[in-house]
């Protein structure tokens, strides 16, 4: 059993890729559910300003694979049934912690937007949409807090998503052929 982490910057498309996989029968684990039952669990509204403050807080409390260490026990449960795909790991040392524990069986896919591009998604998205100026705030926290660029950097595969949902899926999907 695999587990495949997609990587890339708010507005990527990670989310979307996570949808294929998981329509060809991978497990997911978002790593954001973690932020979201904190911030819930501590009466906050659910917005990026919190969202920050509580990736912030965990992290200073667990370390910088705070994430990757809360969601293993899910991982490992998962991967008894499934190949897991994982929709957020954001730092290297969440990367080298799964990376040490699963070895050859731990892959990344990283999804790759333009700047101009993830902000127009940003604005635009439904669930949780951020101003432009969030968006920029939010990129350069990720970058110089939370080590994001290391992951995305040492992607096995890459995807580029700057054109349509379909040629996206597609690509997803020639990747998930390519696992088999």
């Amino acid at each position: 059993m695999k587990v495949v982490a997609i990587v890339g910057m708010a507005g990527a498309g990670k989310s979307e890729v996570t949808k294929v996989f998981e329509e060809n029968g991978f497990k997911k684990i978002r790593f954001g559910d973690i932020t979201e039952e904190e911030i819930k669990n501590r009466g906050l509204e659910l917005n990026e300003e919190n969202e920050r403050y509580v990736r912030e807080q965990l992290r200073k409390e667990h370390g910088m694979a705070a994430y990757a260490r809360l969601n293993l026990a899910r991982i490992d449960a998962s991967l008894k049934l499934a190949d897991v795909v994982v929709d957020g790991l954001y730092s290297w040392e969440e990367y080298t912690l799964l990376k040490d524990r699963y070895g050859e069986r731990f892959i990344t896919v990283a999804v790759w937007a333009s700047q101009a591009t993830r902000y127009a998604r940003l604005i635009n998205r439904a669930k949780r949409p951020l101003t432009y100026e969030e968006a920029a705030s939010r990129d350069k926290a990720e970058i110089a807090n939370i080590n994001k660029a290391g992951p995305i950097a040492m992607a096995n595969s890459i995807i580029i998503n700057e054109a349509s949902l379909k040629g996206l899926k597609k690509e997803t999907e020639q990747i998930i052929g390519a696992l088999k």
